[in-house]
């Protein structure tokens, strides 16, 4: 799997203004509504903040990998946001977090689901690509740094 396999340039947002754990996840929710006909903003964030409830998903270094299960989505779909300042984010090292790469999928691959994260965790290990996504000012460039 390809990171592109999941995410598009529309779903990338770079240097977003995010003030809190919430209100970030609000955001990423905002943007995956406008990309997924099939589900409402409200039922996005509701499944982001119970996966939230389990525990967090700042995964340290600074990066968080919220996610969560919806009904009735037909493919994965990811949303890369980039923050302005850095969040707390309850992250296992307590780092706060800038760098949030959700993960939205269907709710009967359970299978899919982990080799996914596993995936995109692998890609966000490169120290290398993670600095070139820190450093982008546009949604593009934000896009092309994690392709």
């Amino acid at each position: 799997m390809n990171i592109t396999d999941i995410l598009s340039p529309d779903c990338t947002r770079c240097a977003v203004q995010g003030t809190s754990k919430k209100r970030i996840l609000e955001i990423i929710s905002e943007i995956a509504a406008s990309h997924i006909s099939q589900s409402d903003q409200a039922t996005i964030l509701a499944s982001l903040l119970n996966r939230e409830r389990m525990g967090s998903t700042g995964i340290g270094n600074g990066i968080a990998l919220p996610h969560g299960r919806l009904a009735g989505l037909d493919k994965v779909t990811a949303i890369l946001v980039t923050t302005e300042s850095s969040i707390d984010f309850d992250a296992i090292d307590n780092q706060p977090v800038d760098v949030f790469f959700a993960i939205l999928v269907p709710e009967d691959q359970a299978q899919g689901h982990l080799q996914t994260l596993a995936t995109v965790a692998g890609c966000l290990n490169d120290k290398q690509r993670v600095k070139e996504m820190r450093s982008a000012t546009q949604n593009q460039e934000l896009f092309e740094a994690i392709a």
